[in-house]
């Protein structure tokens, strides 16, 4: 059924609808059970629209009037849509971590598509991981699929001030926690900040994610801005309703679009854009599910090469609202313009430099030209050193940028209980170039590689008017977070990684420009530690949670499953199964 496999049209659905046998009669008998005749479904693309909607995920609580304006459009290019549900990821809800429950969301997504009757599918999402799991279970499925998110909230407004979720989130705590800020101001924020449907209008993760999914060519052109409360959300949706009866028609699947060079573009897109560190995650995750080995250094090595264009909180000023006003994604993808692979193939059934042939900037203030860029290269770099053998990440347009370059004492750490007992404590032996370091909070450790990262400055330090220091961890950290943070150290501590060899006192060099990151211990030192490592004790798990833990990648490499990863042939089994 792929535009590059041969020339079989057959629709997968007819394998369930179409046989003159008595599972035809079935299928077709139960189906009739929802009011549809024949003429609904008979010889038409059957197309599922999957649908993440859930009153837990606040993010995504308008997707059931999205799931409608995607019925029209699927409606009027002549297929049969049937909308399902799948578990729901809610990043302000779900404890400890929505991460731990990515690749079962993935798991779900895939199997859902792998067994009903589905010629295409168009995925709705919103919060932060319900956008990577379901690509990554679309692309292990692979029949056509379209991704439309549900879009980012308004903009927030207190005391005469535009805040963004959750970057000023984090900014006002630590104004309440060095005591500049009262009862009823913090009160006042509460109902100010997110005040519509939407996921984050910073540059958080979901924000992030809805742009690098639109550059991977899997969203619908211009489809990643528009504000969850605006109309032109829903056309949005409709077309997309649209664009997948093309792609089944056309035969174009996930891994037609979803190729090397995508990815190259959405790489661009994520450093131009100065987007979350959690999309390395995802965007290796997704890559790993069609096959493209998605290498960790060469995110670092395209934002060598890739102008930093966005300016939105937490690495600039403005929000989602106003990146939609000035042109969204194709107006970053324009601006780039060589550095991106126009020729590759998107869902709308045109190449990127179709797509974005009219698209042009409104406003320099919140997209940069590629000539006047507000940096010279990308906003993520990755670090090596001893303490990162397999890789960290470090966002570094949003930190202090006298912290590029540092060398301090550790204050370490060992896990998120320990921290959270001691960060406040008044006799905390800590200086403002002391090197905050938490281990045991990567995919193994944690469980779940939470948003643990961002790791709180120290209150006694905060009423002193420290406002950034180096923070070090095996964790990830919100898109909406800021800091000189070192996030993803990888292997992890949990598993025996250097950072577990951290004591109190050692001596951490981070030097960003060089991409080094270095614990200062002799090597005779270190591996003596080593030997004497003992890793820490683990609970007594069952059912997903154990087989998260015994299977789970670093990451570096993802943290998919290893089994989950590499092409599959559902379109096949639907000819073999189906009847």
């Amino acid at each position: 059924m792929s535009n590059g496999g041969g020339n079989d049209r057959r629709l997968r659905s007819s394998n369930w609808f179409e046989l003159d046998d008595l599972n035809g009669f079935l299928h077709r008998s139960w189906l009739k059970t929802e009011g549809v005749t024949d003429a609904a479904f008979r010889g038409r693309p059957v197309i599922g629209i999957c649908n993440s909607w859930s009153e837990l995920t606040t993010c995504n609580v308008h997707l059931r009037e999205m799931a409608t304006a995607v019925k029209r459009g699927v409606l009027q290019s002549g297929g049969f849509p049937l909308e399902f549900p799948v578990i729901s990821l809610s990043e302000p809800l779900m404890k400890p971590t929505t991460m731990l429950y990515r690749n079962l969301m993935a798991m779900d997504v895939e199997e859902s598509l792998r067994a009903h009757p589905l010629d295409g599918v168009v995925l709705l999402t919103g919060c932060d991981k319900t956008q990577p799991a379901s690509l990554m279970g679309a692309a292990s499925a692979d029949i056509p699929a379209i991704v439309v998110t549900g879009g980012p909230m308004l903009s927030g407004h207190w005391n005469n001030e535009e805040l963004g979720s959750c970057s000023d989130c984090f900014r006002f705590y630590d104004e309440r926690r060095a005591g500049r800020l009262s009862d009823k101001e913090w009160s006042g924020l509460e109902g100010a900040l997110m005040r519509s449907n939407g996921h984050c209008m910073t540059m958080g993760t979901a924000s992030t994610m809805a742009c690098v999914t639109e550059a991977l060519g899997m969203g619908p052109p211009g489809g990643a801005a528009p504000p969850a409360v605006d109309s032109r959300r829903y056309q949005t949706a409709e077309t997309a309703g649209r664009m997948v009866v093309d792609l089944v028609a056309r035969g174009i699947r996930p891994s037609d679009i979803m190729t090397a060079e995508a990815f190259e573009n959405a790489v661009r897109v994520l450093h131009a854009i100065g987007g979350s560190t959690n999309a390395v995650i995802h965007l290796i995750a997704i890559a790993g599910r069609v096959g493209i080995d998605l290498p960790l250094q060469r995110f670092d090595e395209l934002s060598e090469s890739t102008p930093w264009l966005v300016n939105l909180k937490p690495s600039g000023s403005y929000l989602m609202e106003d990146f939609f006003y000035a042109g969204g994604v194709p107006a970053v993808m324009a601006e780039l313009g060589s550095l991106v692979h126009g020729d590759a193939l998107t869902v709308s059934g045109k190449t990127v430099a179709e797509n974005i042939a009219d698209a042009s900037v409104v406003n320099r203030e919140v997209i940069a030209s590629r000539q006047e860029p507000f940096g010279p290269d990308g906003a993520l770099v990755v670090l090596r050193g001893n303490l990162c053998p397999d890789g960290a990440v470090f966002k570094r347009t949003a930190c202090d940028p006298s912290l590029l370059v540092h060398e301090g004492e550790a204050v370490v750490f060992e896990n998120i209980s320990d921290l959270l007992a001691r960060i406040d404590d008044p006799d905390l032996e800590v200086r403002a170039d002391s090197v905050l370091v938490l281990k045991n909070a990567g995919p193994v450790g944690a469980p779940g590689m939470p948003e643990w990262g961002h790791l709180p400055i120290p209150a006694k330090l905060l009423k002193e008017g420290v406002r950034d220091m180096v923070r070090i961890s095996d964790a990830r950290m919100s898109g909406t977070s800021y800091g000189a943070v070192v996030l993803h150290v990888a292997p992890e501590s949990a598993i025996g990684g250097p950072l577990a060899l951290v004591r109190d006192g050692d001596r951490i060099r981070l030097d960003v420009p060089a991409r080094r990151l270095n614990l200062v211990v002799d090597d005779a030192e270190l591996e003596e530690r080593r030997r004497a490592f003992v890793p820490p004790a683990t609970p007594d798990e069952r059912g997903y949670r154990r087989l998260f833990r015994e299977n789970v990648l670093q990451a570096n490499e993802g943290c998919d499953f290893a089994f989950l990863r590499g092409r599959s042939s559902v379109l096949e089994e639907a000819r073999t199964y189906g009847s």
